[in-house]
Parts: structure tokens; C-alpha cells; sequence
């Protein structure tokens, strides 16, 4: 069970995590200034488990690795979105930080409510209410399983 912070329709890799803070050595120092421009709390109030769920489009923009890292690093269990851009998306299976589209989910919940995803099964938990998401291939699954495709391949 995680809470949910919720974020609009194009959320971009700057918003996400801006270009000044990739000169910081490390993704522990970038942390902190997670989504500073959109919720300048974020960072000091998402827990590990809590979960990211967006409109459409969501991680827009560079190609940075850095977006997805900050979030995993956060602890943020999963990006739950109507949509991703494509770079976005492959970067953050890449480095394990699952990313599930669900059309419905966004619509239907609020900031801070509470949830719970069962990645293998595609189901999402919000109070009462069940949303399908994404069921993800198997080959993907364990990716994400194993840490991230870097990890995958070292295995």
C-alpha cells in the first residue's frame, strides 16, 4: 500500500528532474530536487512504496536517464500514466522503475489516496474501486525484477 502523488499531462524530464541538478555527481544528490517545480515538497513527503500517477504523456522531453533514477531512488514503486513518451519509458524499465499505463486510473483518485498494484496480475487498488493496467510481458517482469536491464544481463 502507497499513496499517490499526482501529476498533469506533460509532465516533462526537466519538470521531473531540471538540468542544473545533472551537474551533481551522483542520483542522491539529484533526489532531493525531484518534481521541485511542480511540488517543491515532493522529495521530503514521498515514501518508499508510494506511487506516481499521471495523465498522459508523462517523462516528455531529453533523453535523460536521470528522470526515471530520481524517482527509483526515491522510492517510488511504480509511474502509473494514460501515456509515456517512448524514451521515457524504455529508460525507466531499463533501470528497474516500473511503468504501467492504466487509461482509467488518473480520472478516478486523488492526491494522497492510498493504493496498491499487483504488477503480475495488472491490477490496481484504490479503496474499493479495481483498475486494469498493464500486464506486463514476462521478459519485462523480470527485468524489472532483477533490478533493471543492466542487472538482467549480469544474471
Amino acid at each position: 500500500m502507497g499513496k499517490i502523488f499526482k501529476f498533469n499531462k506533460d509532465v516533462d524530464t526537466d519538470q521531473i528532474i531540471a538540468s542544473q541538478y545533472l551537474l551533481f555527481p551522483t542520483i542522491d544528490e539529484m533526489k532531493a530536487h525531484t518534481f521541485e517545480s511542480l511540488n517543491s515538497d515532493f522529495a521530503s513527503l514521498v515514501k518508499p512504496g508510494d506511487f506516481v500517477v499521471a495523465d498522459e504523456n508523462f517523462g516528455c522531453g531529453s533523453s535523460r536517464e536521470q528522470a526515471p533514477s530520481v524517482l527509483k531512488a526515491l522510492g517510488v514503486k511504480a509511474v502509473i500514466a494514460k501515456s509515456f513518451a517512448r524514451i521515457f519509458y524504455r529508460n525507466s524499465i531499463n533501470i528497474g522503475m516500473p511503468v504501467i499505463v492504466s487509461k482509467e486510473l488518473y480520472d478516478s483518485v486523488s492526491e494522497g489516496d492510498e493504493m496498491e498494484l499487483d504488477l503480475k496480475q495488472g491490477i490496481i487498488t484504490v479503496g474499493e474501486k479495481t483498475f486494469q493496467c498493464t500486464k506486463l510481458p514476462a521478459k519485462m517482469q523480470e527485468i524489472l525484477d532483477q533490478g533493471g536491464l543492466i542487472a538482467s544481463l549480469n544474471n
